[in-house]
């Protein structure tokens, strides 16, 4: 697919899953934003920039972590994820939380301007991920650090079955090569190209937990990466991929219904 296309599509997909999105991947994520949060360190005062901020989980939690003394940029391709991490940060106090709307990619700040950026989970969207950690690193100061997180090696993710399932009726690819910045050190690769030091990973394997079909299904469909996809499908189409997909997860469905699925995470940090 075309850079600018992907990053289109990624846009309006990521508008479409926006009110969904944190009610189904808040608690299967929480392990994994735990370990970059851990990672990254964030100290009071700090100024922090995120890319790929999503409804604001991340977000939240690194406001909490600089303080009032701080601040932090949260961006997002999405206006509507923008939109929800501004509203919901507010609610919280942190009015030391800015927002605004730019691809992970092309971070639209002054150079060397922040002690640290981060990404959840955003890096497997952007049609170049190398660009979008030197994009990050570029942001931040010498002796600055830059974190991210990304889904593991597809193997080692169960629900992976999502993406050709829906592929298939599809005329693109919904995400393409989203489990590639997964595999052993390419994310590292990224960031040493980048021009960041004293790099290092740390993988993390997870087991996901939906309680029941239905939540699973929300969140996989309609607040996940497929969810611009769905919205375009008929009932009828919508049923076929249900029925597939619980079909390719049925070996972790547990018996009182709820779904255990593996996952895996790969985290990077690097220092400019």
């Amino acid at each position: 697919m075309e850079p600018k296309l992907q990053i289109r599509v990624q846009r309006y997909g990521w508008d479409a899953a926006a009110e969904l999105y944190e009610d189904g991947w808040c608690d299967p994520l929480a392990p994994a934003q735990e370990t970059l949060l851990k990672v990254a360190a964030i100290k009071p005062g700090e100024r922090v920039i995120e890319a790929a901020c999503g409804s604001g989980l991340v977000t939240k939690a690194v406001a909490s972590a600089v303080g009032p003394a701080g601040a932090v940029l949260a961006t997002d391709l999405s206006q509507n994820m923008v939109d929800l991490t501004a509203r919901t940060c507010a609610e919280a106090g942190y009015g030391w939380v800015t927002t605004a709307r730019m691809s992970a990619d092309d971070l639209a700040v002054e150079p060397e301007s922040f002690d640290a950026a981060v990404c959840a989970l955003g890096l497997m969207y952007v049609p170049d991920p190398g660009k979008a950690a030197l994009s990050m690193a570029r942001a931040v100061r010498t002796g600055g650090r830059v974190v991210a997180t990304v889904w593991g090696e597809r193997r080692n993710c169960g629900w992976a079955e999502i993406f050709p399932i829906v592929d298939a009726r599809v005329v693109s690819e919904v995400c393409p090569l989203f489990f590639a910045s997964g595999t052993p050190g390419s994310l590292r690769r990224d960031f040493e190209q980048a021009g960041l030091r004293h790099v290092e990973e740390h993988r993390q394997r997870e087991t996901l937990e939906f309680a029941h079909e239905r939540s699973l299904l929300s969140a996989m469909l309609q607040g996940g990466p497929v969810a611009l996809a769905v919205k375009r499908f008929t009932p009828e189409t919508i049923k076929e991929v249900e029925a597939e997909f619980l079909d390719s997860v049925k070996d972790h469905r547990a018996p009182d219904g709820s779904y255990r699925i593996p996952g895996e995470f790969v985290t990077v940090i690097g220092y400019r």
